[in-house]
């Protein structure tokens, strides 16, 4: 089979026809639920094999199914089968509820989405993932939404915003660590430039949240705290928080929880293991969508879709300026055709590289336009890990979240203005 990517434009046709079938027919028909996710994927995966050149029909759906079967792809579907068990197991046992109560009992009502927003910054900035902050504080967002009357839609979206700040500017974050080796700085210079526009932004989105949180009217009747409910989401968080493993942190919630459902009598051994199952079930459409998008993804990388990008991308570039532009181009479309921010900066990173040095652009603004425009591509993109495990758990169409989330459109308009402004960065010491 054929292995090197001859740049073609006609390979990122299986996107197009995605885009057009699930977003444009969505927005003419006027509800996104009318043309179901899967169905749009199926469609392009179909397109996919059959403009791929890789020979024969049997070669090309092994070349989809290797795609599919990517060990990141195989990795956000465990997250999202313990994810589903961790959700319904606490909600069942009554964990949810307890939190929300506590929450509530804290914050005013008028600064309830501004304070989760904080919180998922603050988690997502120390745990250096933004799926795992998602699904720690989805639950609870949704919780909050049901009884104060916000759109869940919007309250998952303050969750997304929040977790998308810490994927950027945390010294854990595969991204972090992948965008500053790539244009070899120190993480700290990256940080120094990147906190400079991701703050500011921060602070606007916040405020734009406590402003909506103005126009809800509702008064908290206080409610006994249950703590003993409490302590599993406690324990997720905190050992989310110290770096633990995902996996092991969801599998530890599952476990206390099912615990605490039997010592508090919410459920037996077989109400336990009958909620994992739902909330396993519940997950169904994301894991399917994930696999499929694995396999479309795959089948533009190997017919040269994205390698026509770069190519011209970096055809017309003719001053610093330029070449940051290119840079912020690159890595956000490579995101969109992989869906993986990850893997975008890596495919990217050594040819913002070669630009960066070409053209004279600091290896720590760089590092921060890399990082910056994959993150906010990711945490808008509607098949991104980001928004179907959000949408999952919030029960929510991806579309709906979509314009709730102010903190990752905010970031890139604050990026392309980093880029044409004429502050230099080697104010930063």
């Amino acid at each position: 089979m054929q292995t090197t990517h001859t740049p073609n434009f006609w390979a990122l046709l299986p996107l197009f026809v995605f885009l057009l079938s699930y977003l444009v027919v969505s927005v003419i028909a006027g509800d996104f639920y009318k043309m179901p996710i899967t169905v749009a994927f199926v469609i392009a995966s179909i397109v996919a094999i059959g403009i791929s050149k890789g020979g024969q029909l049997s070669n090309r759906i092994e070349q989809f199914c290797r795609g599919a079967a990517n060990s990141n792809i195989m990795l956000m579907v465990l997250i999202f089968i313990l994810a589903g068990a961790f959700a319904h197991t606490a909600k069942a046992m009554g964990a949810v509820d307890a939190t929300v109560n506590l929450a509530m009992a804290i914050l005013p009502a008028n600064l309830l989405a501004a304070g989760i927003f904080l919180a998922a910054c603050f988690i997502s900035l120390s745990v250096g993932t933004s799926v795992g902050t998602i699904v720690a504080l989805t639950p609870v967002a949704v919780g909050i939404a049901a009884k104060t009357g916000m759109p869940v839609a919007f309250m998952v979206g303050v969750v997304v915003s929040g977790a998308m700040f810490g994927d950027n500017l945390s010294f854990i974050s595969d991204t972090t660590i992948v965008a500053t080796r790539t244009q070899g700085c120190k993480m700290s210079d990256k940080f120094k430039v990147n906190i400079r526009i991701a703050l500011p932004i921060a602070i606007v989105t916040a405020i734009i949240y406590t402003i909506y949180g103005y126009g809800i009217d509702y008064q908290y009747q206080p409610k006994t705290i249950e703590w003993v409910k409490v302590i599993p989401y406690l324990v997720v968080l905190i050992t989310a928080i110290m770096g633990v493993n995902v996996l092991l942190v969801l599998l530890t919630g599952i476990l206390l929880s099912g615990i605490t459902g039997i010592f508090t009598h919410s459920f037996d051994i077989w109400g336990w293991t009958t909620s994992m199952g739902t909330g396993i079930t519940d997950m169904s459409e994301l894991i399917i969508v994930t696999l499929l998008a694995g396999g479309v993804l795959e089948m533009i990388r190997f017919n040269g879709g994205i390698d026509w990008i770069i190519v011209k991308l970096t055809s017309r570039i003719h001053s610093s300026k330029g070449a940051e532009g290119s840079i912020a181009a690159l890595v956000g479309f490579a995101n969109l055709c992989t869906a993986n921010n990850t893997i975008a900066l890596i495919m990217s990173g050594p040819i913002a590289k070669d630009i960066a040095d070409k053209y004279k652009v600091d290896p720590r603004k760089s590092a921060s336009l890399l990082d910056i425009f994959s993150c906010c591509v990711q945490g808008i993109i509607p098949y991104g890990a980001q928004l179907l495990i959000a949408s999952g758990l919030g029960q929510v169409s991806p579309i709906h979240i979509m314009q709730y989330l102010y903190y990752p459109y905010l970031l890139g308009i604050g990026g392309i203005l980093a880029i044409i402004s004429v502050i230099r960065d080697d104010t930063v010491q």
